[in-house]
């Protein structure tokens, strides 16, 4: 693989990511909400940003789109419904439309759920998936614009990825909501251990989510592993996951 992946943690608990074509040093940031984290690690990289790429409109994933489509001279992409409303706004994409970062090519998934102009980014060749706040690690987002039946949906396409495809979210939720599917499944021994795992990871936790390293960080997570740990991907049916979804809003 050449697209080189880096976290960023930005916010409270949100990860913005930078993507690098190793072949080629082009790079595409997606979800900043802030920009200064994002400019000390291109710095420091030493990597050209030619894209801004957003999974939804939501402040904390886009507000400093503007900033840095001006500092890069780079374009700013969203779901073309969120021409109004997408800080930096510039290309609109929809489902089955690609784009390339360097030599590594994504393919896009429409899932509106969380909001209605929410995408994903999907790089086959790297394995991976950004899928913002649809589907977390063993959860999925609130439904502020959508509905059970389109989150429904939304797992089911991206349920339908590789397996071994990783999942880059959009928060570090991990912790709270395998708290809520052991509550849901209590009898899933993969959610057990995955409660374990993810409390060892997270034990040292940086006070300041910004200090955050690497090694308390438990995204990404893959396919396979939301299929055997997450209660929204395992829902069967739209009632079932209507009924976990306002559950967890009471958790």
């Amino acid at each position: 693989m050449s697209l080189r992946i880096e976290r960023i943690p930005t916010l409270s608990d949100n990860y913005t990511y930078l993507l690098v074509c190793e072949q080629s040093g082009e790079a595409a940031v997606v979800d900043a909400p802030e920009e200064g984290p994002v400019v000390r690690r291109v710095d420091a990289l030493g990597v050209s940003v030619k894209k801004i790429l957003s999974t939804h409109h939501h402040p904390d994933h886009a507000a400093a789109n503007p900033e840095l489509a001006k500092r890069y001279g780079a374009p700013v992409y969203g779901h073309r419904s969120d021409s109004a409303r997408l800080a930096g706004f510039s290309h609109g994409l929809e489902e089955g439309d690609t784009l390339t970062v360097g030599r590594e090519t994504a393919r896009v998934l429409f899932i509106p759920a969380h909001t209605r102009g929410h995408i994903a980014y999907v790089f086959d060749a790297a394995r991976a998936v950004f899928c913002g706040d649809t589907l977390f690690a063993a959860g999925c987002g609130r439904l502020f614009e959508g509905t059970p039946e389109m989150m429904f949906q939304a797992m089911q396409k991206l349920g339908a990825l590789p397996g071994e495809t990783r999942v880059f979210c959009g928060h570090e939720y991990t912790a709270g909501n395998l708290r809520f599917a052991a509550h849901v499944e209590p009898d899933n021994s993969a959610v057990r251990a995955a409660v374990q795992r993810v409390a060892g990871i997270r034990a040292n936790a940086a006070k300041d989510w910004h200090d955050a390293t690497p090694a308390e960080m438990v995204v990404p997570t893959t396919i396979a592993d939301e299929h055997a740990t997450n209660p929204f991907m395992r829902a069967g049916s739209v009632d079932e996951l209507g009924r976990r979804r306002a559950a967890k809003d009471a958790f």
